[in-house]
C-alpha cells in the first residue's frame, strides 16, 4: 500500500501546535449573524400547511408554498433555532449537483442524467433569482468550484472533464505544490454564508406571512390521513391539511425512515483573515469553491473577509446513530485537518485557526436526497441529502409541494423521485458496516484510488456510505 501526499509531506506539529492554540470550539457562521427570536408555540392552532424543521428544506418549502398561493396559512416548527444545524454550520458550497456529483447520478439514474443535470441548473439560477428577488444577503458568489487532483492517478480521472486544468493551469489559479491537475466547474456551484442564508430565508418566509414557531419540538404525528394531520408539541398543537416534514438527519417522525438514513460527523476548521500577503501568495483570485478528488476529501473555500474554511476527510459515524453535541469536539479529527491544510499550504505557516467545530449529515446510501408521501398522501418527506443540501434542498421542497397537491410534474416522474435507497442495517451491523466502507475507502485511497472487492459489491448493489 502507498502513501498519501498528507502523509509525505507532514508539517511540524510545532506549527499545527501554533495554529490551534487559542482556537475556539464554535461555529464561525453562527458566531457572525445576528438572530431574530421567534415564540414558542403554546397554543392549538389550524393550518394548511405545516412544516417540521427550520432548516434550508423548511424555509424554501415555506417560501415556495407561499409562492404558489400567498393565502395559504403556512406554520413552520423548529425544536431548537432556526437554522442552528447542518444549515448553519456546512461549508457554504451551494451546488447544482441533485446526485451528488455527475459520476453518482449517471451510476444510478444513466437515462435521467441529462435531465438531472437540466434541472439542477435551472435549481441553482432559482436560487440566484430568489437572493436577488429578495434582497437577500448571504455573500452569494457564482464563482463555479474546481475539483483536484493531488494524486497522479486523480488527474487520469480529471482528464476528460469540462474545464480540465493541467498543473500549470491550476497552480496559476490557487497555488499549492500538492495540486497536479484540476478542472473548474464554473456554472456548477456558488458560494454562501450558510447561515446569514438560513436566517434570511427565515425571514423571507416570516414577510411573505409565514408563522415560524421555535423550541417547539414536535413529538409525534396523530391521525392516519382520513382528515388532518395533528402535529403535537411540549406546549401546543397544530392541526394541517398538510405537513411538511424536513428533519434530515434527526428522527423521523415517521417509522419507514427510522433505517434510512445514518449520522455521519463532519469536522471543520476556520482561519484567521488572511493578509494581503497571505493572500497572494496562494492566489485563488477568482475565489472558487475546491474540493480534491479523493474518497476521504478535503473541502475548503474563502469566506467574504478572506478566512479560509477546511474541512471534511474524516467522516465518523456512532454506534447507534444518536445525534449529540459531546461528539461535535474530536481533537484528534481537527488536529488532522490542521496538518492537511499546512500539507497544502505551507506558505501559510504561522496562521491560526479561529474557529473549530463539527456537525451531523444525514447521509443515505445513495448519497443524495429521497422523497415520499405518508398518511393517504397528506405528509410529505424529502431526506438523505448527504452534504449537498445547501442547493438540492430548494428542489426537495419543490418535490414535496407538487406531491402534496397531487400533482404530477416533471420532477415527480423522476425515476430518482419515485424511488428509494437501500436502508442500512440496524445496529450492530450498522457500526460494524459503516467501519469497515471507511476503512475500505482509506485503503482504496492509499492504492490509486482501486476500489477493493466490499466497495465493488456496495457499487454493484446501488449502495454505498459518504459524507
Amino acid at each position: 500500500m502507498g502513501t498519501t501526499v498528507f502523509e509525505r509531506r507532514r508539517p511540524n506539529p510545532t506549527v499545527v501546535d501554533h495554529a490551534l492554540q487559542d482556537t475556539a470550539f464554535a461555529v464561525f457562521w453562527l458566531d457572525d449573524v445576528h438572530r431574530t427570536q421567534h415564540p414558542r408555540l403554546t397554543a392549538k392552532i389550524d393550518a394548511d400547511l405545516a412544516i417540521v424543521g427550520g432548516g434550508y428544506t423548511g424555509l424554501w418549502t415555506a417560501i415556495r408554498a407561499k409562492e404558489r398561493d400567498p393565502q395559504r396559512r403556512v406554520v413552520l416548527l423548529e425544536a431548537s433555532r432556526v437554522a442552528w444545524a447542518a444549515t448553519g454550520r456546512n461549508g457554504g458550497f451551494c451546488e447544482a449537483s441533485l446526485t451528488h456529483g455527475h459520476e453518482n447520478g449517471l451510476s444510478r439514474w444513466p437515462d435521467e442524467i441529462e435531465q438531472l443535470e437540466r434541472m439542477g441548473l435551472e435549481n441553482l439560477d432559482g436560487i440566484e433569482e430568489s437572493i436577488r428577488r429578495y434582497d437577500i444577503k448571504a455573500d452569494f458568489e457564482r464563482t463555479g468550484q474546481l475539483a483536484l487532483a493531488v494524486e497522479p492517478h486523480q488527474v487520469e480521472w480529471l482528464r476528460d472533464e469540462e474545464g480540465f486544468l493541467d498543473r500549470e493551469a491550476v497552480q496559476a489559479e490557487v497555488h499549492s505544490d500538492t495540486y497536479l491537475a484540476g478542472a473548474w466547474d464554473k456554472e456548477g456551484c456558488a458560494m454562501v454564508h450558510p447561515a446569514k442564508l438560513g436566517l434570511e430565508l427565515a425571514r423571507v418566509a416570516a414577510d411573505l406571512g409565514v408563522e415560524i414557531y421555535e423550541q417547539s419540538r414536535v413529538s409525534r404525528l396523530e391521525g392516519d390521513g382520513s382528515g388532518p394531520v395533528g402535529l403535537v408539541t411540549d406546549g401546543g398543537r397544530v392541526s394541517a391539511q398538510h405537513v411538511a416534514l424536513a428533519t434530515n438527519v434527526f428522527p423521523s417522525l415517521l417509522k419507514r425512515n427510522a433505517l434510512m438514513t445514518v449520522p455521519v460527523y463532519d469536522y471543520v476548521l476556520m482561519t484567521e483573515p488572511l493578509s494581503t500577503e497571505q493572500l497572494a501568495s496562494i492566489g485563488w483570485s477568482n475565489r472558487q469553491g475546491l474540493a480534491d478528488s479523493a474518497n476521504q476529501f478535503h473541502y475548503y473555500r474563502l469566506s467574504a473577509d478572506n478566512r479560509i474554511l477546511f474541512g471534511g476527510y474524516d467522516a465518523v459515524y456512532h454506534f447507534g446513530g444518536k445525534v449529540r453535541s459531546e461528539y461535535e469536539d474530536r481533537m484528534e479529527s481537527h488536529r488532522k485537518l490542521a496538518e492537511h491544510f499546512f500539507t497544502t499550504f505551507p506558505q501559510l505557516e504561522g496562521l491560526r485557526f479561529t474557529h473549530r467545530w463539527a456537525g451531523a449529515i444525514d447521509s443515505c446510501s445513495r448519497f443524495c436526497a429521497f422523497y415520499g408521501t405518508a398518511r393517504k398522501g397528506r405528509v410529505a418527506y424529502a431526506t438523505g441529502f448527504t452534504g449537498l443540501g445547501v442547493g438540492a434542498s430548494r428542489f426537495g421542497a419543490d418535490v414535496m409541494l407538487d406531491k402534496l397537491a397531487g400533482e404530477q410534474t416533471e420532477r415527480t416522474e423522476l425515476e430518482m423521485v419515485r424511488k428509494k435507497p437501500i436502508p442500512f442495517p440496524p445496529e450492530p451491523a450498522a457500526s460494524i458496516g459503516v467501519n469497515m466502507v471507511r476503512a475500505a475507502m482509506d485503503r482504496a485511497d492509499h492504492n490509486e484510488g482501486r476500489r477493493g472487492p466490499l466497495l465493488k459489491v456496495l457499487d454493484a448493489v446501488g449502495m454505498g456510505f459518504d459524507s
